[in-house]
């Protein structure tokens, strides 16, 4: 029986911990502290610390362990997943580190982009734990809130990698009856469609905030979309990535979702309340806000022409309301459909058909 590592007792992380370990295998789930480790052992995975899970008690499998202990929780796993929040993923690869060997395979399942850095999780990771790891490095992203998946409810994902073996690994590692895990290519697509969409996602709670209807939503997530595949494939995406999974896939639920963060950020921030209080008041972190400036940034420094995310940055760092964003956004010079400053979806287009 293999034995897969998860590290994070985030809410992602308790799920995939509790969907691997009934499907037979062992699982060891690192907790930071050992009173986090026996708080979730005694509340049966409801609670501990600021996390608190809206399911039924779950009974703890024979097979799942909960240990503080980061050389238990790796030492002899076939596999380890990161399911940490994006901020925090260099050190909690700092942590494991140490207990890591050359056959594990080492996946990130975070939705995020680091700040001041601005690398994606697998560059994080890879620079992280050297060379002699790169080629295990996998991704996985795409419509995947963690409550319906605890339940049994149907999902699906994807795991990229650029070693087409690891990721088959990882494939037959994750698959359940009610789990379709697709393999890709595109690390860079797969990581940026789940780190950006959060960005449509805010807007999106805005926009249903505000009241402004169906018609204005779909306009903006659709335009939306268009903006972060042309931020991605200025960075090395493909773009027809951003139609899968890990793009459109996880836009429709991040959007449309009462159990999206980021969603939930958006509307109340349309409500008035200010982001401070927002954040405070949240069990969880919505990635969406340290990604939206992150991708400003990036977009500063390719020339790009992203009105969709300047205006989020806008509200969530400089105190521009969300009604003046959409007013701002309505009266934004337009031209064809799929060009931009800079963008490069026309030339991706053409060298495909040469």
């Amino acid at each position: 029986m293999p034995k897969v590592s998860i590290i994070g007792a985030t809410s992602w992380g308790i799920t995939l911990s509790l969907l691997l370990a009934r499907k037979g295998i062992r699982v060891s789930l690192w907790a930071r502290t050992a009173s986090e480790a026996r708080e979730l052992q005694e509340s049966r995975l409801q609670s501990c610390g600021n996390h608190v899970y809206e399911v039924p008690p779950i009974d703890i499998p024979s097979n799942l362990i909960i240990t503080d202990d980061p050389k238990e929780a790796v030492t002899d796993a076939k596999a380890v997943i990161l399911p940490v929040t994006s901020q925090t993923m260099r050190q909690n690869v700092r942590i494991i580190q140490p207990y890591l060997n050359k056959t594990m395979i080492i996946t990130s399942a975070t939705k995020g982009i680091e700040l001041g850095t601005n690398r994606r999780m697998s560059q994080v990771i890879q620079e992280e734990v050297g060379p002699q790891l790169s080629r295990n490095i996998c991704v996985m992203s795409g419509p995947n809130l963690a409550k319906e998946i605890m339940l049994g409810l149907p999902a699906a994902t994807v795991v990229a990698s650029e070693n087409a073996e690891a990721s088959r690994t990882m494939q037959r590692l994750l698959s359940t009856q009610n789990l379709c895990v697709f393999t890709h290519t595109d690390v860079i697509g797969v990581e940026l469609g789940g780190a950006l969409k959060n960005i449509i996602a805010l807007g999106a709670g805005m926009a249903d905030g505000l009241g402004y209807g169906d018609n204005a939503k779909a306009a903006f997530i659709t335009r939306g979309l268009t903006e972060i595949s042309a931020l991605g494939v200025s960075l090395g995406a493909n773009p027809l990535t951003f139609s899968g999974l890990a793009g459109l896939g996880d836009v429709i639920t991040t959007c449309a979702s009462k159990l999206s963060r980021n969603h939930y950020v958006g509307f109340e921030l349309a409500r008035g309340r200010s982001l401070e209080d927002i954040l405070k008041s949240m069990n969880e972190v919505a990635e969406g806000v340290t990604t939206t400036k992150v991708a400003w940034e990036l977009a500063r420094k390719l020339g790009l022409e992203m009105p969709i995310t300047e205006k989020v940055y806008r509200v969530l760092y400089e105190g521009l309301s969300p009604r003046d964003a959409a007013t701002e956004l309505m009266g934004t010079p337009v031209n064809h459909e799929l060009t931009g400053r800079k963008w490069r979806l026309f030339t991706f287009l053409r060298n495909r058909k040469s």
